[in-house]
């Protein structure tokens, strides 16, 4: 009780949210005067957004499809819309508890359908349309689908795998529920009963960049109330128009194109394209007035494709997050719009954990300080804090934005324990306090004794014009025991030759150490996972495999050969 008023859990979380807000321009006050909420009972959608959204006309979600196809959706319109798809989803049985893998692109359905689950307690297991029949079976087996809400043009991917789930379409199809039926349902929802903090909300499959997908599974608290280091990072604010750059199916979605800007208040826009068109991202800045706008790398490095100096944007924050984003692109975006991209580090298995913030300035590279309900350590091989190491959480105590486990293959929990969270990722912590990446700790490789990350020669490679995106990998070498091969994604207007490759390696040879010189260099398209992350174990395989075989790709070029010293 306070002054003879009950203090709710969905009060203490607003409360631990005001604390951010108050200092969102000061990491340093912020981390002391933050503490995660302790909550007992708490439901996002029901005890956050249907509070937030009652009797409340700003916009929730605004729709930019293709031409000029645009759409917004109110709050209270929002929360009634997702009321009544969580009344229809419980007529056609989804249970608390179920697990409902949810395949849908960027259209408004998939924000009433998460709502609606949500409010439900059933577990969704988000998905993305670009799954193979592979990645979908082993969603059904090793997720225990019970239900599953489709687009309708993607219905008859799942034919393999028969009827027993009930199959939910949106646009319809044959042998399928109609989605659009819940829009006749009931406006007023009345849960089954209480939620827990700690009962389970997401499930998700990791992008595999290195072996099988994991099965991260995250609470009504991790992830929901975990999100508010998220938003701190990306400076939202009530009432900002948000866009974030991301293939639904993937935690970076849930991040900010879900949890952190509803956290805030803010508005969510939705940018539907077929295939990627960084004009048609510019545009879409300037026709929603964005003021916070988040990127994966890879789309940075397309945006700077395109004259930004032609581009009217309304942006506060510029932010980016996936994979490391190289200087280059940094410098490009500050020269054009006077904005400094700020990097972001977090992974599936966790909310952000590290990040430049608002009103703080870096070191150039630095991917920033632990955020506030973060406790970071680098530690060595054998767990002892150094100055270069592996990115490990404390969970004494133990993060709130940390996920519940991994689930096993019999279905089974397994949870973390012990001392520290240890991520598999390396960084150098600067003289500041400040983190910079390294690189995930299975990329890094020694040459002739000295550790090489592939993420600074990356960077360096990506300053010369011709190369668009570029991937380091250690190349087996009898002398060396491995040295630095780059395989490169041409820029457009670039001829994939021996001119080409002599100016690439001059420009290595003035701006890296001789023993981090690249001196092989292949022109080729990069694998990547399908959330978009380059597979480099897939380049490191393949580039063993040749010199065990003595073999050479077809458009490789080797430094001695074209003069270099």
């Amino acid at each position: 009780m306070n002054g003879g008023t009950t203090v709710t859990d969905a009060d203490a979380f607003l409360a631990a949210r005001d604390v951010l807000l108050t200092h969102r321009a000061d990491i340093d006050a912020a981390r002391a005067a933050f503490a995660w909420p302790v909550l007992e009972r708490f439901n996002f959608a029901l005890d956050h957004f249907d509070r937030m959204a009652a009797g409340n006309d700003a916009t929730a979600l605004r729709f930019i499809g293709r031409g000029d196809h645009d759409s917004s959706v109110s709050f209270a319109e929002m929360a009634r819309r997702s009321n009544q798809v969580a009344n229809h989803l419980r007529l056609l049985g989804v249970r608390r508890g179920d697990r409902v893998l949810l395949l849908l692109g960027n259209v408004p359905p998939l924000w009433e359908a998460m709502l609606a689950c949500c409010k439900l307690g059933a577990v969704v297991i988000p998905a993305t349309t670009m799954l193979t029949e592979d990645d979908l079976r082993d969603r059904f087996d090793r997720g225990r689908v019970r239900h599953a809400i489709v687009a309708g043009e993607h219905a008859a991917r799942f034919e393999p795998f028969g009827e027993q789930y009930t199959r939910i379409a949106v646009g319809g199809a044959p042998g399928w529920q109609r989605f659009e039926d819940a829009y006749q349902a009931s406006g007023d929802f009345v849960a089954d009963g209480v939620t827990k903090a700690t009962d389970p909300l997401l499930l998700y499959f990791t992008s595999g960049t290195t072996a099988k997908p994991k099965l991260v599974l995250h609470s009504h608290q991790s992830y929901p109330v975990g999100h508010l280091s998220t938003m701190y990072w990306i400076g939202l604010q009530p009432g900002d128009v948000h866009l974030n750059i991301s293939s639904p199916g993937w935690a970076k979605h849930a991040w900010s194109s879900f949890f952190a800007p509803w956290i805030a208040g803010a508005t969510i826009v939705i940018l539907n394209q077929m295939r990627f068109d960084a004009r048609g991202v510019l545009d879409a800045l300037d026709r929603a007035r964005v003021t916070t706008f988040c990127a994966p790398p890879t789309v940075w490095r397309m945006l700077i494709q395109e004259d930004l100096s032609t581009a009217r944007v309304h942006l506060r924050e510029a932010l980016a997050a996936g994979e490391p984003l190289n200087p280059e692109v940094i410098e490009q975006v500050q020269r054009a719009w006077g904005l400094t991209i700020r990097d972001g580090y977090g992974q599936t298995e966790t909310t952000l954990q590290i990040a430049n913030t608002p009103g703080r300035t870096a070191q150039a590279g630095s991917m920033g300080w632990p955020l506030p309900g973060y406790e970071v350590a680098l530690l060595d091989p054998d767990g002892h804090e150094a100055t270069e190491g592996e990115i490990a959480l404390s969970l004494r105590p133990r993060p709130l934005g940390l996920m519940d486990g991994y689930q096993a293959e019999d279905g089974s929990l397994r949870g973390v324990e012990g001392n520290w969270y240890r991520t598999g990722d390396t960084a150098l912590r600067n003289d500041d306090g400040s983190l910079t990446y390294v690189g995930r700790a299975d990329d890094v490789f020694k040459s002739s004794g000295y550790r090489i990350s592939p993420f600074e020669l990356e960077s360096v490679l990506i300053e010369h014009p011709a190369v668009a995106e570029a991937a380091i990998v250690p190349s087996p070498d009898p002398t060396r025991t491995a040295m630095p091969k780059a395989f490169v994604l041409l820029a457009a207007g670039f001829q994939p030759d021996s001119a080409t490759a002599a100016s690439i390696f001059a420009h290595l040879r003035a701006r890296l150490a001789p023993y981090k010189r690249v001196r092989r260099l292949e022109f080729a398209e990069l694998p990547k996972t399908i959330s978009g992350k380059i597979r480099r174990v897939e380049l490191r395989r393949l580039e063993a495999t040749r010199r065990q075989d003595g073999a050479r790709g077809e458009l490789e070029f080797l430094e001695d050969e074209l003069g270099g010293a």
